[in-house]
């Protein structure tokens, strides 16, 4: 068992923290936090992170919406499920039992990286039900992100090797090599967003759980379905983004009809934590347009 971040030390200063709880829904226990008032928006951050990726655009989404952000299974300080939970069908599954127990349909979900692929598996499975999906540099290619720049090698090779797990670990108590990463994504951070990331980097359990996700991940079954997709699909793609290129969801314009592509200039893959101000005035033009 690796250890996990703690919510009595790493958690301390944790963005949001008094919006936060644990829940036990069957075997798994959860981490995530809930703000604001209004119709219920999902929030599915990407594969290396946490719930606290939204702590930009949360103050300002919730003055107009309930924000239900997670902290995806064996991210952050949401416990790992067995290896049929690290699977994108399987994640797709323990949100979907996460909902039923909190008794919430989301009207609209928005996904970071491969949170906007979750989305859409849980949409085309019929799991939820949105108005729409909006995918902040989805990645519904074959996947790269944030953690693959973090591991060049493919993680299937690397395995739950723990010698690979503590070795990331004890590597990210540098913060060089995590602002290095963060810059490797084409993005520039705050300051206290990169020790918060140095916070779950330094915890194996964390590093473990990123990697069976990404040991299990395949989207080639949803990418099949994808030209099935009814829900809207806004794709807002950062120009600077390294990890999931413009080009990448471009690509995914062509094959879903109900795609819609929005450029955010001069951002890169974390372009809501770099910039919360300018994700909002997107996501806000999409959830409620100026009348024409």
């Amino acid at each position: 068992m690796y250890r996990k971040p703690k919510w009595s030390r790493e958690g301390l200063n944790w963005p949001n923290r008094q919006s936060s709880r644990f829940i036990q829904v069957g075997d798994q226990k959860w981490h995530l936090q809930t703000i604001g008032q209004g119709p219920p928006i999902l929030l599915l951050h990407g594969t290396g992170s946490s719930c606290h990726s939204w702590a930009g655009i949360a103050p300002m989404l919730a003055a107009h919406y309930t924000l239900i952000m997670p902290d995806l299974p064996g991210h952050g300080f949401t416990q790992t499920p067995p290896e049929s939970g690290q699977s994108l069908p399987g994640m797709a599954r323990l949100l979907r039992d996460l909902l039923t127990t909190l008794d919430l349909e989301p009207t609209i979900v928005i996904g970071h990286s491969a949170g906007a692929a979750i989305a859409a598996e849980m949409t085309m499975a019929g799991y939820i039900h949105p108005q729409a999906i909006i995918a902040i540099n989805g990645a519904f290619q074959p996947f790269k992100g944030l953690a693959a720049l973090l591991f060049p090698v493919a993680a299937h090779v690397l395995g739950l090797n723990p010698i690979t797990i503590y070795a990331v670990a004890e590597g990210a108590k540098d913060r060089r090599r995590i602002e290095k990463l963060m810059r490797s994504t084409g993005s520039v951070i705050p300051e206290d967003m990169l020790e918060r990331y140095r916070d779950l980097f330094t915890a194996p359990g964390h590093v473990a759980g990123l990697l069976g996700m990404m040991a299990n991940w395949d989207l080639a079954p949803l990418v099949r379905r994808m030209a099935g997709l009814q829900t809207p699909l806004y794709l807002l793609s950062g120009s600077k983004d390294a990890a999931v290129t413009p080009a990448s969801a471009l690509v995914v314009c062509q094959s879903v009809a109900q795609a819609h592509f929005i450029n955010l200039p001069g951002l890169g893959h974390l372009a809501h934590e770099e910039d919360p101000q300018a994700v909002v005035a997107a996501i806000m033009a999409v959830l409620s347009p100026s009348p024409t």
